[in-house]
């Protein structure tokens, strides 16, 4: 035991520039410019409307030359209910109703002010809502 105190001894006596090793640190990029995106959800209980309105979105963003990501669809919201058909007897007599809620996703890289401008012009069919945000 004693040799090995004796080592350690050794090593504590060492110049620090000798013990320490160089460590080179790569330095992150800079953005040069931070991306922003518009963020659009449409949801709609039909899926048809849903598409018909998504695909007037599209062409309105590429007139203006904007580059779009999408339209991404996103699983659909099923919301059921359950009715009793009589009053207050028969339990066991019951009817089952669903809604479904389509929903899809689009992303506009970089808008410029005419895109802002156009799509909050644009009218679209009723039933059919949407969410735009900024990120």
């Amino acid at each position: 035991m004693a040799t090995k105190t004796k080592t350690k001894e050794k090593k504590a006596k060492t110049p620090a520039k000798a013990r320490a090793t160089k460590v080179k640190v790569a330095k992150a990029p800079k953005p040069e410019a931070e991306i922003q995106k518009l963020r659009i959800r449409v949801r709609a209980y039909e899926n048809k409307v849903l598409d018909l309105s998504v695909k007037q979105i599209i062409d309105t963003a590429l007139r203006y030359d904007a580059k779009i990501l999408g339209p991404i669809p996103l699983p659909t919201e099923i919301k059921k209910y359950t009715v009793n058909r009589s009053a207050f007897i028969y339990k066991n007599a019951r009817e089952q109703f669903e809604m479904r809620i389509h929903k899809r996703l689009i992303d506009i890289v970089n808008p410029s002010g005419k895109v802002i401008e156009a799509l909050t012009n644009l009218s679209l069919p009723s039933g059919v809502d949407i969410d735009v945000k900024m990120m």
